[in-house]
């Protein structure tokens, strides 16, 4: 029975998966189990069927292999007790016919029971799997994994071994709401390996960048969902997760307020210093911009977006000019007046770095001026 079950079912044909000796204790038991019923009747004890099926599951072999080879041993048990039967003169025709309808329907029972214990296994075992996924990702994000167990980690989460990996956060509207619901699938699109992690305030993932393109890839899947983003710098190992995750998180706060958008915190990393420390940039404000902001509104606002379109435009009045709709000479005049006001020199390049500074800083709290 074992022989034949394994020359049949290719699952089965794997020494490794289930060894030839476990397969035939298997064949023998519920063989027995059959047999055992008809011969005494009464209440059918299912204890070896549902072994198969939890055994089974446990080995990963499909369910669908699993009842078929059970319905080939339960064959080959009919057709040797249909040869016993023609050698027995005293089993007549009716009694076969009898014990044939008692035989299939014990069949349909203990396929049943293997089925049940089967499925009840592989639910257990899936709910095992996800419970260490989720714990091996929390482990990756947090920081509290031995570094001799990353790579295993990353076995099991399907990343690479190796980066480039990069962090997104995304800003959640609600608790439990995913703000990139269905990236994962358009990553996986991109054929970009990727792990998440949803918080009650944000959701967090961990995305493969194998190749040159991919973190290209990777920005566009993020951008055509209207979510609030921060984009980490990439980074090569699986232990510098936390860290990616912290500059990803400031990348978040960067953003304008109300705003979407992807924030990578490679595009302005000043900015993203500013975002970390709130309280200090408050401090930074009051030291180099308070004169302005202190200004009545119309005027704060005329001189706060000067500054705004003259950095915007790297320090070119002309520039800045034509963004705003105004002459060279209004642009040249406002920023005068904020010398004046500061009591700084925009063509020293420090003054210009603190001013610089101070409006990333200040651009949330007043971000109404533009």
């Amino acid at each position: 029975m074992a022989q034949r079950i394994r020359s049949d079912v290719d699952t089965y044909k794997d020494e490794s998966l289930i060894p030839f000796d476990s397969l035939r204790r298997s064949c023998v038991a519920n063989a027995d189990l059959i047999l055992t019923s008809l011969r005494h009747g009464g209440a059918p004890d299912t204890s070896s069927a549902r072994e198969t099926g939890r055994t089974r599951a446990q080995q990963g072999v499909p369910l669908a292999d699993t009842l078929h080879a059970y319905r080939i041993g339960s064959e080959l048990l009919w057709a040797e007790i249909l040869a016993e039967a023609r050698v027995r003169p005293e089993v007549s025709a009716d009694v076969l016919l009898s014990e044939s309808t008692r035989f299939w329907a014990a069949f349909s029972l203990y396929a049943e029971a293997t089925a049940e214990a089967y499925r009840e296994a592989a639910a257990e075992l899936t709910s095992q799997g996800q419970a260490r996924r989720s714990a091996l990702i929390e482990a990756l994000f947090t920081g509290i994994i031995a570094d001799r167990t990353l790579r295993e980690a990353a076995h099991e989460l399907g990343l690479p071994e190796q980066g480039p990996y990069a962090v997104a956060v995304a800003e959640a509207g609600a608790p439990g709401a995913e703000p990139l619901a269905g990236a994962d699938a358009a990553l996986r699109q991109e054929q970009l390996a990727s792990v998440w992690r949803l918080l009650p305030d944000q959701q967090l993932a961990l995305i493969a960048l194998p190749t040159a393109k991919a973190e290209a890839a990777c920005l566009r899947v993020l951008r055509r969902i209207p979510a609030r983003v921060g984009f980490s710098p990439t980074f090569q190992a699986l232990q510098d997760t936390p860290q990616a995750l912290r500059f990803a998180r400031l990348a978040l706060a960067g953003l304008r307020s109300g705003s979407t958008g992807v924030a990578r915190f490679d595009d302005n990393p000043l900015a993203m210093v500013v975002a970390a420390a709130p309280a200090e940039a408050a401090h930074l404000v009051a030291a180099v911009l308070q004169p302005v902001i202190d200004l009545p509104a119309p005027e704060r606002n005329r001189l706060l977006k000067t500054l705004e379109h003259w950095f915007a435009a790297a320090g070119s009045a002309g520039a800045a000019a034509q963004s705003l709709f105004v002459h060279p000479n209004t642009v040249r005049y406002r920023l005068r007046r904020v010398e004046e006001l500061t009591g700084r020199s925009l063509s020293d390049p420090r003054t210009t770095a603190d001013i610089g500074a101070a409006l990333l800083a200040v651009r949330d709290s007043w971000g109404r001026h533009r």
